[in-house]
């Protein structure tokens, strides 16, 4: 059983204290060892310190260009001997050779219904297309940048005076509930990737992830 977690974080990291908060109670059969930013003030860190968790700051400035970045970061990551990384919040796009060293061990939550809105900005791309439901996506890291299988969306409806704030507060409410759960699913060896696939209990997920036909 997976029992190792890093975070990879560059804010306030609100999905790594929903994942603390989750190990604490029990609903995540794991432990996170370690707390990795890229930025020094990222409010995450002060609130893996609180829950008692190594943290490292990894500034990239200091590197030459993103794969050197990388290198290091992923030998700091198999220092802490990982079995997963969860990116929760990690603003930097990753190099290929990075994805495919840890290929199928990495997890991350995408502010939308993917494959709608890759990238940035994904709340207020869903007000002006008019959608009338918006949402987030746990997914496994490929190097298609958000582009990775599908394992579990939540959606939420987007109402006609929202705001991008206002949706975004919404969605995240909904990105706390489901990033747990997906994360205990992979530490107890339910999930994997499999061919480009997320397989979940043996069965082939459909691109919409779990419970989403």
């Amino acid at each position: 059983m997976a029992g190792n977690i890093v975070v990879l974080i560059s804010g306030s990291g609100t999905n790594l204290q929903a994942i603390i908060d989750a190990c604490y109670e029990g609903r995540v059969n794991a432990s996170i060892c370690t707390v990795i930013s890229n930025k020094a003030e990222a409010y995450g860190l002060e609130r893996a310190a609180q829950a008692g968790i190594h943290t490292v700051v990894l500034d990239p400035k200091p590197y030459t260009d993103r794969e050197t970045y990388d290198q290091a970061l992923g030998d700091i990551i198999e220092q802490q001997q990982a079995d997963l990384i969860v990116m929760a919040g990690f603003m930097r796009i990753l190099s290929e050779p990075f994805v495919q060293r840890f290929s199928g061990k990495m997890l991350n939550i995408h502010p939308s219904l993917l494959p709608k809105y890759q990238g940035l900005h994904t709340h207020q791309r869903a007000i002006d297309a008019g959608d009338q439901e918006h949402g987030c996506s746990v997914h496994f890291v490929t190097p298609e940048l958000d582009g990775g299988p599908v394992i579990l969306q939540a959606k939420v409806p987007v109402f006609s005076e929202d705001n991008a704030n206002q949706l975004a507060a919404r969605v995240q409410v909904q990105e706390h509930a489901i990033y747990p759960v997906v994360v205990n699913w992979f530490v107890e060896q339910r999930l994997l990737m499999q061919q480009g696939k997320a397989v979940l209990d043996g069965h082939i997920l459909p691109s919409g992830g779990y419970a989403n036909n």
